[in-house]
């Protein structure tokens, strides 16, 4: 791994608001109880919408939750009660569907079954969820530009097939992640990132050398140690990063249901 040209310094003063709300971000899970103005979340809506897309085919939807005991299910099947109390909660999906319809729509004779019919094949659900996680991306940025506290939401996809019963999901579409809004009640510290070099590379893929994890690696570690031992919940692990990851590498899969299973279910063929 050669760090010689990767410049590694942080910027001494930041350049504009944009890089300042990227670089700041974290993740808050403490929300005040008051409620987001709906002008705010019809431009938050507005700002996923202008996200990039892949192939212009806007295949992604977001289902705004605000049936208070809809939330509370969610909350119970991803094993976070705060996500009930967030006062926006959106899940975002990869979604074939309405351009299926769209084209059925367009042309009766058409069928989904059809061996030329791309968009339930893998591609079509990996380029699904690519536009649904940039939305997404979008409208966090946009929250924490205007104060707003976000979490993003892996953990609704713990029962991913009770989430699409909840949802009332159709065939073609899938979630992919949730996310929590809300004004901040709690003010965490920034965690610890790795270091550049071990992360972005030029021209191809470079696995570190034993000397250079040593050299690289062990600050991040050590770093992520003092997180959690210093700024952290005391219930939190006193590990580094590396302990970490052994720790998780060889765990039960923590509830997560098998995800194959569950994206097949919904009409997509990974065979194709």
């Amino acid at each position: 791994m050669n760090t010689d040209t990767i410049e590694t310094s942080e910027p001494a003063t930041m350049p504009n608001e944009t890089i300042r709300t990227l670089l700041e971000r974290r993740s808050i899970r403490g929300f005040a109880d008051e409620p987001i103005p709906e002008e705010t979340a019809a431009l938050l809506e507005l700002t996923a919408q202008h996200a990039a897309t892949s192939r212009y085919f806007n295949e992604w939807s977001a289902i705004r939750v605000t049936d208070p005991a809809l939330a509370a299910a969610i909350a119970e099947e991803a094993h976070q009660g705060y996500i009930a109390h967030a006062p926006l909660l959106y899940i975002f999906l990869a979604d074939q569907r309405r351009n299926a319809d769209l084209i059925t729509a367009e042309d009766p004779q058409v069928s989904e079954e059809d061996e030329r019919f791309i968009l339930k094949t893998s591609y079509a659900f990996l380029q699904a969820q690519n536009d649904a996680v940039l939305a997404l991306h979008a409208m966090e940025t946009a929250a924490n530009s205007l104060g707003l506290g976000c979490v993003i939401l892996g953990s609704v996809l713990n029962d991913p097939d009770r989430l699409v019963d909840l949802l009332h999901l159709p065939k073609l579409v899938y979630p992919v992640l949730g996310l929590a809004i809300g004004k901040p009640s709690q003010d965490p510290s920034l965690k610890p990132r790795m270091p550049r070099p071990a992360q972005i590379f030029k021209n191809s893929y470079q696995r570190p050398s034993e000397a250079e994890i040593a050299q690289v690696v062990s600050d991040f570690d050590q770093s992520v140690f003092r997180y959690y031992r210093d700024v952290r919940h005391m219930d939190a692990p006193r590990k580094t990063f590396s302990q970490i990851m052994a720790d998780k590498a060889f765990s039960p899969a923590d509830g997560h249901s098998p995800m194959l299973p569950s994206i097949q279910a919904q009409g997509f063929d990974f065979d194709k």
